[in-house]
């Protein structure tokens, strides 16, 4: 049952600069658990490093601003329950966000990050659908903000969003003040139960809508706890400093990697912006040891001179959010002597479900085993299990699968705790995961199965290929057709007519593309995956033409 919402847990809040009558909080309910762990294990650690601004704050430092962040939320009128009033974030990589964050979450409250990249449009549609009662911008985002708050929900923020955020932290900093004045400060914060809802993350339903994905406190605690404890090698530990480069407001870059180092002690430098050369400077000043990218990064860094020289500090890398190239892997290894671990998640699954860092095994083309406590499944179109190798959709049962959709936790598990990922994998001989495509880009040619992350693979296991992207297009004589985007590698000049030949060794005629479009480059999302939605949108006239 969940505990009233106006009955709230009393703790004491450390100020920042004394631990004194600390009590260690041994029990991790939620993420901002793991914040007051680490400050009271170490306080003075280096927690967060924002590399734009030079601010470097201390696991003490961040907890306590936390703790203020929390308790203005909650003196401003905001209300914590089960499903809790919902706190927006519009803000780049910061330690501003990483504060409002961890402070959301500590107040009972629910946060719900937002992409910056976003229009006013798509802000004000999440807004308005999940009923948010607070935005929380930077000043870099405001005037996005100002022009994102609907007008059915003016207690969002009182009058303009520029005034609202300058009372906001006119809370937080009284609040520090008193914090700062009295160590033991006592500040009602809610008891949090582990199933109640702890994120609310915004994806693309396949007509383009947003979709709320509802994960509990458990759940991101759980994936967050199983990945820790996989020590061969660690994927974190409290020695390491971790590049956060990646999306925080995407659940890669928040629980993953922020989330996760904060809970093991680490440091954690932040970056808002990717680019290949100003990254890899910071990996040597900074001497970080360890790196969760997405495949694009790991192109891109593979063309810069350098690389090997500035990767000397890493003692691990991870690549997850899309299939990494075998290509991509194996010329990274070559140029470093690196190899990268590559893992397999969603959203929906909080989001790790597997990784080659469990069977301490990287290797290219694998995703690995399961994490520990999770399980997976290959499903046939018959509904039953298929035989090893044979491919099927993944299904996945574990603690770290969301409740549903927002608001009525629609298409969530079943009765029996699975959740059909809509991926299409095999698993091998030894139990590992290999991706082979989504179901919903399958193409059928002539009734023949043609899933499009084959061919892309085939293309660009072609020296004249950089990266490439596979889509169907009706055909009158075959029902659909295969085309292909595709970026050459640099320095080459192959034409339409050379790729066709190359390509045609390796598939079936009716896998081969029978339309080839050279383009200097694809469209991304947050987390360098390409994003096939707006292939048509970037590219839809010379997609179409035969």
């Amino acid at each position: 049952m969940s505990p009233d919402p106006l009955m709230w847990q009393t703790r004491a809040v450390d100020s920042e600069n004394s631990d004194r009558g600390a009590a260690k909080v041994n029990r991790v309910v939620t993420v901002a658990d793991f914040l007051r762990n680490s400050a009271l294990n170490d306080p003075e650690r280096i927690a967060l490093i924002e590399v734009e601004s030079g601010e470097r704050i201390s696991y003490s430092a961040l907890d306590s601003r936390v703790s203020a962040t929390a308790a203005a939320l909650l003196e401003g009128g905001l209300i914590p329950s089960r499903s809790g009033d919902r706190v927006a974030i519009l803000m780049e990589n910061s330690i501003e966000f990483a504060v409002s964050y961890f402070g959301i979450v500590r107040a009972g409250l629910v946060p719900i990050p937002l992409n910056p990249d976003y229009t006013s449009f798509e802000i004000t549609e999440i807004l308005e659908l999940s009923e948010a009662k607070m935005l929380l911008v930077s000043a870099k985002c405001a005037e996005l903000g100002a022009g994102s708050v609907p007008d059915s929900c003016p207690a969002m923020l009182c009058e303009e969003i520029t005034s609202a955020r300058e009372s906001i932290r006119k809370l937080v900093k009284e609040s520090i003040r008193n914090l700062t004045r009295k160590a033991d400060f006592p500040v009602g914060f809610p008891q949090i139960a582990p199933d109640d809802l702890g994120l609310l993350l915004f994806t693309s339903a396949s007509d383009g809508s947003p979709k709320g994905v509802m994960l509990t406190h458990a759940n991101l605690v759980s994936n967050v706890s199983a990945l820790l404890d996989l020590r061969n090698p660690p994927i974190v530990s409290a020695e390491d400093t971790v590049l956060a480069v990646l999306p925080l407001f995407h659940v890669y870059g928040l629980n993953t990697v922020l989330t996760m180092a904060i809970a093991a002690g680490a440091s954690v430098v932040i970056l808002d912006r990717f680019d290949a050369v100003d990254s890899l400077n910071v990996i040597s000043r900074e001497h970080v040891t360890t790196v969760a990218g997405a495949p694009a990064m790991y192109l891109m860094w593979s063309r810069v001179p350098f690389v090997a020289t500035a990767m000397r500090p890493i003692r691990l890398l991870s690549s997850g959010g899309a299939p990494l190239p075998v290509e991509v892997f194996n010329r990274f290894e070559e140029l470093t002597g690196m190899r990268i671990f590559e893992g397999y998640g969603m959203t929906e699954t909080s989001p790790v479900i597997a990784s080659t860092v469990v069977d301490s095994r990287a290797r290219s083309g694998c995703v690995g085993v399961p994490i520990p406590g999770t399980a997976i499944r290959i499903v046939a179109d018959s509904g039953e299990d298929t035989e090893s190798g044979d491919p099927g959709e993944i299904w996945v049962k574990g603690p770290g699968v969301f409740l549903g959709y927002w608001p009525d936790r629609d298409g969530g598990p079943d009765s029996q705790g699975w959740f059909g990922t809509g991926d299409i994998g095999y698993q091998d001989e030894a139990g590992a995961l290999h991706l082979v495509d989504r179901r919903r880009e399958l193409i059928i040619v002539n009734g023949f199965n043609v899933f499009p992350r084959e061919v892309e693979v085939a293309l660009e296991e072609l020296d004249d290929i950089a990266e490439a992207a596979v889509l169907g297009r009706p055909d009158s004589e075959t029902g659909e057709g295969v085309s292909a985007l595709v970026v050459l590698a640099p320095g080459s000049s192959a034409t339409v007519e050379f790729i066709s030949e190359a390509v045609a060794k390796s598939l079936a005629r009716f896998k081969c593309p029978t339309q080839i479009r050279i383009v200097s480059n694809l469209p991304r999302s947050a987390t360098g995956k390409i994003a096939k939605g707006r292939l048509r949108e970037v590219y839809g006239e010379i997609i179409e033409q035969v």
